[in-house]
Formats: C-alpha cells, sequence, structure tokens
C-alpha cells in the first residue's frame, strides 16, 4: 500500500467499529501525522517523536486486520505518551512505556470490542506488555485468526518436520525440530541452520 494523503476520516475503515471516535480524539489532542503504510516484515508500525517543525509522526501498516491494526496503533500512541511525559530519560520499552500501554489497553477492553479471543490474550498482557505484538506469540496466533483467509501464509509451527518452505527473500528452507522456544531449519542450498519463531509467516512449498 503506498503512502497518501487523506482525510482523517478514512482511518475508521481500518479500526474495528466503535473506535474511530477515541483514537482521532488522541491524534488531535497530541497533533499527530498518522501514515498508513504498506507492509514492512521488520515492524508493524512506528513513531517518531516531535521535533522542531515536526509533529509526532506515527506508522501502521496497512495490510493488518482492523484488531492488529489497533493494538498496534496502542503501542506506538504509548510511545507518544511516554515521550510526552518523560522525554528521552526511559527507556523504550520500560516500565513506564508498560504502564501506559497497559492503560490504553484497558481504556479500549472496557468497550468490549475484541472478540473474546483477543480480550483474553489482550489481558494477559496487560501488566507486562511486550516490546513488540510480534513477540507477543500467543497474541499473534489469536490475532491472526482474523487475517483474511485468501493468500494467508503458513506459520513455521503449523509445518511438519521435515516440510519445504520458502521465505520472503526467496530462501528455502526445511522444517527440523523444536529448541526449547524456536524450531530448527536447515537452508536447503548451504545446509547452515537457523532458529526461527514458531509464528514466522513462510510460503509452504509443495512436494
Amino acid at each position: 500500500m503506498a503512502r497518501s494523503e487523506a482525510p482523517l476520516e478514512a482511518l475508521a475503515e481500518y479500526l474495528p467499529e466503535g473506535t474511530y471516535v477515541h483514537i482521532a480524539d488522541y491524534l488531535h489532542r497530541y497533533k499527530v501525522h498518522l501514515t498508513v503504510s504498506r507492509e514492512r516484515v521488520s515492524v508493524l508500525g512506528d513513531y517518531r517523536n516531535a521535533s522542531g517543525d515536526q509533529h509526532h509522526r506515527i506508522s501502521v501498516n496497512g495490510n493488518l486486520n482492523k484488531y492488529a491494526f489497533l493494538v498496534t496503533l496502542l503501542h506506538e500512541l504509548a510511545h507518544l505518551l511516554t515521550f510526552d511525559r518523560f522525554g528521552h530519560s526511559v527507556a523504550a520499552h520500560g516500565k513506564e512505556w508498560k504502564s501506559l500501554f497497559g492503560g490504553l489497553l484497558a481504556q479500549f477492553l472496557q468497550h468490549r470490542i475484541f472478540p473474546q479471543d483477543v480480550h483474553r490474550a489482550l489481558e494477559r498482557s496487560l501488566h507486562n506488555p511486550a516490546a513488540s505484538s510480534c513477540a507477543d506469540d500467543d497474541l499473534m496466533r489469536v490475532l491472526r485468526k482474523y487475517d483474511p483467509p485468501n493468500g494467508r501464509s503458513s506459520l513455521v509451527e503449523e509445518l511438519a518436520e521435515g516440510d519445504l518452505f520458502r521465505t520472503r527473500d526467496g530462501r528455502l528452507f526445511r522444517r527440523e525440530s523444536l529448541v526449547r522456544k524456536r524450531i530448527r531449519c536447515v537452508d536447503v542450498e548451504t545446509k547452515k541452520v537457523y532458529l526461527f519463531s514458531p509464528i514466522y509467516e513462510v510460503e509452504k512449498v509443495k512436494r
């Protein structure tokens, strides 16, 4: 999805019903420049603090389902609130950020806008949110259920031992055994061994 200028009201189509007014209030209050970005593999969202004549800037991947989009946006808003209160004097994902992100999650959970499984997963993370929603395996598994079924990729953990898969850069791997919380995989060409997150998205190769 290419970046483009659009009225703020267009944001409503990316959010669960009933949340736009609350999100718009934060964006107006803190003068946030929000970008709905094309898909980025390494991040779901990004925050850059206000500086000079630049407003606060947040970007969120536009390919996310509505629940994942909202959670990611709240994650980035928590960074803004942390900067607004503490500047650069605290860690990016320290206790201050965790407290503010947890408060945002609690605020939106009370509106009962999430499906029950997403609601429960978010409740579990309230008091100690992960530094990235990508790092919360249970939450990612639940949110993924609400992705459009067409073109959905496979998770490494969904493959059987011996299955082949390709990563986004086209490399071919063979899925092997679980090693603690990671899955051992072998690069078919180089024979090098890599440990993959179980929820890493890949393309299964049919034999």
